[in-house]
């Protein structure tokens, strides 16, 4: 059945259908995952333009810049989130972004490349955590892991189109096209996304505005939000998060988004250059990088799906282990067949265990702090994202042998495997919150 959207009235809730919601979720994570990716791609035309002055020292810090842009962004959406919603911070958020990606298009100098990729990395900080907790907030709880994993296949989604676009246009074409054609899908969501999307019920329940929630969670056959104690720590959104029974599983989700971060920043900045370091020629590099892309899309869907039914701890443990042993296999130089099987396999253990550890997050904390807590994990997971690229970086100039390209991020997979089997189940008290009064229904007059 289809739901007709319009500007709500006093009274009213705007509400949306889940098709329609996780279509626009997508496009926005697919923005998010282009702008990601598009910088990796573009690091060995970045090396070949003399006009930038750019070496391989200078390209693994561009790629940190990101993620402390990322770092203080999740931050921000740690600490906002509950003051303005999920809603506005996503909007604010897709339009930082953007800009950050014209400024890098268009910069003459390493400098205000840097200013772009860091405005670029800001924007895409705030979005995911808002996002991905925005999803949550307006699913089924049978539908959570599911409906996360289908937004973030938008995201790999976007991260697949980058390496076609730049085999399709390197090196004859300018890298800076790859960063002026990831602007123009935000100028087209943005309108649509700022017209349908609808205050989620648990940002209306903690205003006060109690008849809406109970509105909009019947509306979309949500259950009433449940707030409670260790929500009332403010404190920018991450008293609540250390409360007791929630402090152990907070600890290890941000052990978990380290390594998981430190993968994806690590991998996507040098995975094309890793693999033209093992004898491999950039377009094949970068088709090898879009066959990991297609296996992130497939993965956390599946993924998801099955985590729903099982749970997500261990399905998350598996992708993890599935990440280091690709690793493994990559470094032994196979031949091109299985090279391309674990590439596709690799996806779910490079970038598809931290989607699928944003999941475990939004599943295993209460409704009221969900989206700061998924906020604050990736914040600290950003010193992950940081590490990542300078990692990269240092073990292709410190002389070790090729392999170390591929062991330097085998050991944190690891690690982030095992602290997914420790962390524990979230035990908290909950707030009553009184149903609203029925409302006396006035049917009105017929027209003349």
């Amino acid at each position: 059945m289809s739901t007709i959207h319009k500007k709500a009235g006093p009274g009213e809730v705007r509400t949306i259908t889940e098709r329609m919601l996780l279509a626009v979720a997508f496009v926005i994570a697919m923005l998010e995952g282009y702008d990601l990716a598009v910088y990796g791609v573009s690091v060995p035309a970045l090396l070949a333009d003399k006009s930038l002055a750019i070496d391989k020292a200078s390209a693994g810090v561009l790629g940190s810049v990101v993620g402390a842009g990322m770092l203080i962004g999740a931050a921000l959406a740690g600490a906002l989130m509950r003051r303005i919603g999920a809603l506005r911070l996503i909007l604010a958020s897709c339009m930082v972004f953007s800009a950050g990606m014209v400024v890098s298009a268009v910069a003459q100098n390493v400098a205000l490349f840097g200013i772009g990729r860091a405005f670029v990395g800001l924007g895409l900080g705030i979005v995911l955590p808002t996002l991905l907790a925005y999803v949550a907030d307006l699913s089924v709880p049978q539908h959570r892991n599911r409906n996360t994993g289908i937004v973030m296949a938008g995201y790999a989604a976007g991260g697949l189109a980058a390496p076609l676009l730049g085999a399709a246009l390197l090196p004859s074409t300018s890298f800076r096209w790859l960063y002026i054609i990831g602007v123009i899908p935000a100028l087209v969501i943005l309108p649509f996304a700022w017209k349908l999307l609808p205050v989620p019920p648990v940002h209306l329940l903690r205003t006060g505005k109690v008849a809406e929630a109970h509105r909009l969670s019947e509306s979309m056959g949500l259950p009433t939000p449940v707030l409670t104690l260790a929500g009332k720590r403010h404190l920018a959104g991450i008293g609540p998060l250390f409360a007791p029974g929630i402090a152990g599983a907070t600890l290890l989700f941000w052990v978990m988004t380290f390594c998981g971060l430190l993968l994806v920043f690590g991998i996507t900045a040098w995975l094309p250059t890793m693999m033209q370091a093992n004898g491999y020629s950039l377009g094949s590099a970068l088709l090898q990088t879009a066959a990991m892309w297609i296996g992130v899309a497939v993965g956390v869907i599946i993924g998801g799906r099955i985590a729903d039914r099982i749970g997500a701890k261990p399905v998350v443990v598996v992708a993890f282990l599935t990440g280091a042993v690709s690793l493994l296999v990559m470094s032994v130089n196979p031949n091109v067949v299985i090279l391309f099987i674990f590439m596709f396999l690799s996806g779910v253990g490079f970038i598809g265990s931290q989607i699928l550890v944003n999941g475990f997050i939004l599943t295993r904390y209460p409704d009221d702090i969900r989206g700061s807590g998924l906020a604050w994990a990736l914040s600290f997971g950003r010193v992950g994202a940081i590490v990542g690229p300078s990692l990269g970086a240092w073990v292709m100039t410190s002389g070790l042998s090729v392999e170390w390209n591929f062991y330097a991020f085998a050991i944190p997979a690891v690690v982030g495997a095992f602290a997914s089997i420790l962390v524990p189940r979230v035990r908290v008290k909950t707030i009553s919150v009184p149903e609203p009064a029925p409302l006396s229904l006035k049917v009105p007059a017929a027209e003349a």
